[in-house]
Formats: structure tokens, C-alpha cells, sequence
């Protein structure tokens, strides 16, 4: 039984991706498509790899984290390393986005305070006085 193959437009369509970032992944090295001329043609593996992409970037990675992670399970390496390594670059991950959270849950109470100085002040401003 022959594999699905994909066009550019037909996967562009299907994950609302432009061509040219499609383009880019596979410079990148994110796909590898067959060439039929100057026509790309895609796998079933480029369309899996594309879906993990998408996803490793919903997580905040960046494209060569997820690239190092899909050649992972291309390579005959042990999969108690492949996972080890992907633990290890989503926990490297998550204490950025912890850190970051940390840092903007400060800013927020920052202005929080702020705004509650400023209404404070503005009700000073705006009560009559007294004569």
C-alpha cells in the first residue's frame, strides 16, 4: 500500500501555514520532501513532523530544540535517551516560563499598588473642599 504524499498548498491549508514557512522548515531541516521536478512532495513523516513542530512551538521552543528532538527518534539511539532528552529540554523550559511567570505576577501586583495609589489620589483630587 503506497504512503499519503502531500503538496505544499495541501499541508499549508490543513495546519493554516503559509508555504514559505513551510519553506523555512524545511530549511531548517524540520522536513526533508521528495522532489518531483521543481514540485515538493511531502510524507505522512513531513506531516507528523510538521504536527510535532507546531507543537513544540505551542510549548515555546524554539525550531532548533524541536528539530534536535525529532532527529532523535530518526537516529537508532536508545528511547531511555531520546526521553531523557526531551524531559530535559521541557524542564529547561518550563523554569523559563516559571521565572517569567514570577517575574510578570511582580509586575502585575506593581501595578496593581499603582492603580490603587493613583484612584486614592484621584478621589483626594476630586472631593470638594471644604471652605
Amino acid at each position: 500500500m503506497p504512503s499519503q504524499t502531500f503538496t505544499i498548498g495541501e499541508l499549508a491549508k490543513e495546519f493554516d501555514l503559509t508555504t514559505r514557512a513551510i519553506r523555512f522548515y524545511e530549511d531548517m531541516g524540520l522536513l526533508s520532501p521528495e522532489r518531483a521536478g521543481l514540485q515538493r512532495i511531502y510524507s505522512s513523516r513531513d506531516r507528523a513532523r510538521l504536527t510535532l513542530t507546531l507543537r513544540a512551538k505551542r510549548l515555546g521552543l524554539t525550531l532548533t530544540e524541536a528539530k534536535d528532538i525529532l532527529d532523535m527518534y530518526d537516529s537508532p539511539r536508545d528511547t531511555a535517551a531520546q526521553l531523557q532528552r526531551f524531559l530535559g529540554v521541557l524542564g529547561n523550559h518550563r523554569q523559563q516560563l516559571e521565572a517569567q511567570l514570577t517575574d510578570l505576577q511582580a509586575n502585575i501586583d506593581e501595578i496593581r499598588a499603582q492603580e490603587k495609589k493613583a484612584r486614592a489620589a484621584l478621589a483626594r483630587a476630586e472631593k470638594p473642599k471644604a471652605r
